[in-house]
């Protein structure tokens, strides 16, 4: 099956899924790929809401423009609309699986032997934020390189 769309889905959708959204939209431009990304949140609390200003701090620093997103709860129609739905951690992927998601893949397995890529909301200092970008900067970029 050829890859038209990947969603990408954390728990409120303002700090890793909207890394991940930016990464994967950087990456897929610059290999002239033709993929649809996007991203949202399992939870409802952040619906509407941009990116925490560290995670748009910290996309910046790397070339990359998340300041426009807007966070959205993850609706059931999503898991017929994307090829790939891709958690952040365990917890989203066993939320995504009581969604009806049937197939939702983890971002650490993709480069990290499985390991939930951490919350950073809960990080007391900005550097947890680098340490979240690099890990989801590899992860969906071994995950495109992949399965694309």
């Amino acid at each position: 099956m050829k890859i038209k769309s990947i969603l990408f889905v954390c728990l409120g959708n303002i700090c890793r899924s909207p890394l991940a959204e930016g990464i994967a939209k950087k990456y897929v431009e610059e290999k002239g790929l033709k993929i649809e990304i996007d991203s949202a949140g399992t939870g409802s609390w952040h619906i509407g809401n941009s990116p925490c200003e560290n995670s748009i701090i910290v996309a910046e620093q790397n070339g990359i423009d998340i300041m426009e997103q807007t966070s959205r709860q993850v609706e059931k129609e999503d898991f017929e609309k994307f090829d790939l739905v891709v958690g952040l951690d365990s917890s989203n992927v066993q939320n995504l699986k009581n969604l009806g998601c049937k197939d939702p893949l983890k971002l650490g397995d993709f480069g990290f032997n499985g390991e939930d890529v951490p919350d950073p909301y809960f990080f007391e200092d900005f550097e947890g934020f680098d340490k979240v970008f690099n890990m989801i900067d590899i992860c969906v970029k071994n995950l495109i390189n992949e399965r694309v």
